[in-house]
């Protein structure tokens, strides 16, 4: 990366994720013990208007290959802060809505772009390691927004919630002043090819097995944020700091060992790093659904071991994901087909909540599918590693890393 505006990116992203890390968790709470809607119609409020992000894909990438990726992740932190706002000025459900929605579509619009942005900033490298480097630092910034948020809940929680939606708010502010003030990247060339839309972008069977891989496996790392909570405390009757002391655990190793972790990895073939790492999630899946037979006095330290193995996997396929994705399409359609990819994520989100309902119907059978669905991606993956050229499988092969 260019040196100021390396700087400059991580510190904006940092930011962003410092916010998010102060109330991104606390939405339904917020909208609960706030706004004071129930708990049901909060959930379907926030559900619905996250569902307004399907839509965001195909605009965002036209206007990525127009305008350039810095001004639409700008653009993104703006409806994000947007939201936040609206989120302090709600009253009722249609508030709620309101403010949901603009986080929802400016997040989606943030994933379409920032990977772009993120690849132009480091234009003489192998994507592996800027995007494990800015997944490092997202992390420990986000892990810092957790810290400070379970401080301030300490006192008054409405008062405290009130503070740190506003506190969000302006954390979208300065990083999208950061990013428009300091990052530069090449001038957008006007004369290009246009812009691809999803429709193209799913023709190509290269990039459609990485966006069904990136979706099956995403799926285990969605539900492991949300489903490992409730499966430790609701289903284990196991210590109510577990979860809490898990993701910050994660939130340490990530923050640490991202980089170290794609170093490693350099020279095997993209496609044989990515079936590791769906791999790890299908033993990690596995493992942590065992936790339902093993002796009450092993829960802490398994949960613990489980959870380390989850990040690993973590570390391994998504900054290897994340490159293949930029490295795929022809340079002057990249646009299009990263943001097509973000439907991978936004799809594996939604799945992810359905998933943890299966818990009603026995306490093994999320585990199940989870570990299924990461043994999917593993076949798709493999298929996958005997179409894709050399040159993009394995880069470090043919030639240095400028």
């Amino acid at each position: 990366m260019v040196d100021r505006s390396r700087f400059a990116l991580l510190a904006g992203l940092a930011i962003d994720n410092f916010g998010s890390g102060l109330f991104l968790p606390l939405a339904l709470l917020y909208a609960t013990r706030v706004v004071g809607l129930g708990v049901d119609t909060a959930g379907i409020v926030v559900a619905a208007a996250t569902m307004l992000g399907f839509a965001v894909p195909p605009l965002a990438g036209r206007l990525t290959h127009r305008l350039g990726p810095r001004y639409v992740v700008v653009v993104a932190q703006l409806l994000q802060g947007a939201g936040a706002v609206g989120y302090v000025l709600a009253g009722n459900a249609v508030g709620v809505f309101v403010a949901a929605g603009l986080l929802a579509v400016g997040t989606q619009l943030f994933y379409c772009s920032v990977f772009v942005l993120i690849a132009d900033v480091s234009t003489n490298e192998l994507k592996e390691r800027p995007f494990a480097l800015v997944a490092m630092v997202r992390s420990a910034a986000f892990g810092l927004g957790n810290l400070v948020a379970a401080v301030i809940l300490t006192r008054d929680s409405v008062t405290a919630l009130r503070w740190l939606v506003g506190l969000d708010a302006m954390t979208f502010l300065v990083a999208a002043l950061l990013l428009s003030a300091f990052v530069v990247t090449e001038p957008v060339d006007h004369d290009a090819a246009p812009a691809v839309g999803p429709l193209t972008v799913l023709r190509d069977r290269n990039y459609l097995a990485l966006i069904f891989s990136a979706c099956l496996v995403g799926l285990a790392v969605d539900f492991a944020l949300v489903g490992t909570p409730y499966f430790i405390v609701a289903v284990l009757d196991g210590p109510t700091w577990l979860p809490g002391a898990l993701l910050a655990t994660g939130t340490l190793l990530s923050s640490v060992y991202g980089v170290k972790v794609v170093d490693r990895l350099r020279g095997y073939r993209r496609t044989r790093s990515l079936q590791a790492g769906a791999w790890i999630y299908v033993a990690w899946g596995v493992l942590t659904g065992a936790m339902l037979w093993i002796p009450v006095n092993w829960l802490v330290p398994y949960a613990f071991a489980s959870w380390a193995l989850m990040v690993a996997g973590t570390k391994i396929f998504f900054p290897v994901s994340g490159a293949l994705s930029e490295a795929l399409p022809p340079r002057d359609s990249r646009a299009g087909y990263m943001a097509t990819y973000q439907y991978a994520f936004t799809t594996a989100q939604v799945l992810a909540v359905a998933v943890v309902a299966l818990f009603a119907v026995a306490p093994w059978l999320p585990w199940v599918v989870v570990a299924a669905s990461s043994l999917a991606g593993v076949l798709v993956l493999s298929w996958m590693g005997r179409a894709v050229p050399t040159a993009i499988d394995r880069p470090a092969m043919v030639g240095p890393d400028g």
